[in-house]
């Protein structure tokens, strides 16, 4: 556990009876034989689910290696799939990241970008915030030339409740450096993402 992870302050048997209150707000009865298990099985869900409160994704990026063989050209690692919970209403949010860089003198092992975009998805979010996160994340540990990420993701949210539109996605970038400002990078990104 780093500095920045959260430690629950929220027992188990607290969390449980949480559950159990919202079974019986919901109109059952958690006494029930199918529903005795349930609370202790949500909590411990819930765990697993909201895990990136426990690690600094930061930190996967740290160890790097140097020994590139000159190469100079993006790195992009594509549909990394990922579940996230939508902040508002608590509700999964599907989908998938794409994430690159122009490295400048290092990379690092393409399983950490992987576990960089779980970091913060499993967590309680907003896509706009997590697509950002992750691309400065990466800009200010690794210090590259640039950095690109594009999120598209289905919100349970919009696609099971409310304005109830299945199928909708939802995309958001986050480009830097010279992924943003070059328009050749720009496009080579965008292209490889596409492709």
């Amino acid at each position: 556990m780093t500095d920045h992870a959260h430690k629950p302050s929220v027992s188990q048997a607290e969390a449980e009876a949480a559950v159990r209150t919202l079974i019986q707000w919901a109109g059952d009865n958690p006494d029930r034989e199918g529903l005795l298990e349930t609370p202790k099985r949500v909590a411990k869900s819930y765990r697993e689910l909201f895990q990136g409160y426990e690690v600094e994704p930061r930190e996967y990026l740290e160890k790097t290696f140097e020994e590139v063989g000159g190469y100079d050209e993006l790195v992009v690692l594509k549909n990394i799939r990922f579940v996230s919970f939508c902040e508002h209403h608590m509700l999964p949010v599907v989908g998938v990241a794409h994430v690159g860089y122009l490295p400048t003198d290092r990379v690092v092992g393409i399983s950490k970008l992987a576990r960089v975009v779980r970091g913060f998805a499993r967590r309680l979010q907003i896509q706009e915030k997590m697509t950002s996160d992750i691309a400065h994340a990466i800009q200010d540990v690794l210090r590259p030339h640039g950095v690109g990420v594009v999120i598209e993701a289905e919100h349970s949210c919009m696609t099971m409740r409310g304005v109830d539109v299945p199928g909708a996605s939802l995309s958001t970038s986050c480009l830097l450096g010279s992924v943003r400002e070059d328009p050749r990078t720009r496009e080579e990104f965008l292209r490889l993402v596409r492709g």
